[in-house]
């Protein structure tokens, strides 16, 4: 029988179609893909959701693909990208294949930089750099800093550096450099003591935002790690930063996530701008579904 033409398809990965599992993490996960399936169908809007390596779906079939919960991507890159490349011949994606394309690298920040967006003070490291993480801190008067790579989800490769542990890492980062393009940052004390702050941006209206805090101990603040969520009322001038930073991208994307920060000079600063899979927090809002859906039905 031919397959039927759909509107919209979400996405997820194959963990999380139809989980054998289903524990509060995997719980999340459904809920949040529900609300924006809902939103969607309630804009009258014929509606799948399927795994992004789904061989069995003929991805001509459907007017737009928007990425949800694609959380696998980084650790199957090359995979993910031949299948973007492929797909995006077919179809129309959201947010599109040329802002998940340069999203993906965090190279992007220079970008935004350059449109007058505050950043985090970076240094990048290219792919097959020979210097050493000694020579970096001393080069930059780094006494704390933290190092990942420049494509990279749920702090992947993630350190935090300093004098005591500087040289257990040199072995590990030589190994690494030479696979992949790193980014070392001045270490920002304020993301420990006062959190990292996500604001939510549909079609460059903010929504709402969340607070994120690390465990005691812990500097990362991903919930993977022992994060804890909070419901947060940002101010003003934090909203107006982070529709600044979506307007800085080279295109308006459908959705983004605007992660800030107070930074060690006390100025509210970029960490990134997530712009192909980010947790959206919809179950704190769920009026962001419904604006997100409409906005995507306006594009019909």
């Amino acid at each position: 029988m031919k397959e039927k033409f759909t509107d919209i398809v979400v996405l997820t990965d194959n963990r999380y179609v139809n989980p054998l599992e289903i524990n509060d993490y995997n719980k999340t996960v459904l809920l949040e893909d529900q609300l924006v399936v809902y939103a969607l169908k309630n804009e009258g809007l014929k509606v799948k959701r399927l795994s992004w390596d789904d061989a069995d779906f003929d991805w001509s079939l459907t007017h737009y693909i928007l990425f949800r919960t694609t959380w696998d991507y980084f650790d199957r890159f090359t995979e993910f990208s031949k299948w973007l490349n492929t797909v995006s011949k077919q179809t129309k994606l959201l947010n599109s294949e040329a802002i998940i394309r340069w999203n993906i690298d965090k190279h992007y920040l220079l970008d935004i930089q350059k449109a007058g967006v505050h950043i985090a003070e970076t240094q990048f490291i290219e792919k097959g750099s020979q210097t050493s993480l000694e020579e970096l801190h001393t080069k930059f008067n780094w006494s704390q800093t933290v190092l990942k790579p420049c494509i990279s989800g749920a702090a992947r490769h993630t350190y935090k550096l300093n004098s005591e542990n500087i040289q257990d890492h040199e072995a590990l980062f030589k190994e690494l450099i030479a696979q992949e393009a790193f980014m070392l940052q001045p270490f920002q004390h304020k993301i420990v003591t006062e959190g990292e702050i996500s604001m939510m941006v549909f079609n460059g209206q903010f929504t709402h935002a969340i607070l994120k805090k690390a465990k005691a101990g812990d500097f990362r603040v991903q919930d993977d790690f022992g994060g804890s969520v909070h419901d947060y009322k940002p101010t003003t001038e934090e909203i107006e930063f982070a529709e600044n930073a979506v307007k800085a991208c080279f295109e308006m994307p459908i959705y983004a996530r605007v992660d800030i920060f107070t930074d060690n000079n006390n100025k509210i600063a970029l960490a990134e701008l997530e712009l192909i899979e980010p947790e959206l927090w919809f179950r704190h809002n769920h009026d962001a579904a419904t604006i997100l859906a409409k906005a995507i039905k306006q594009k019909f």
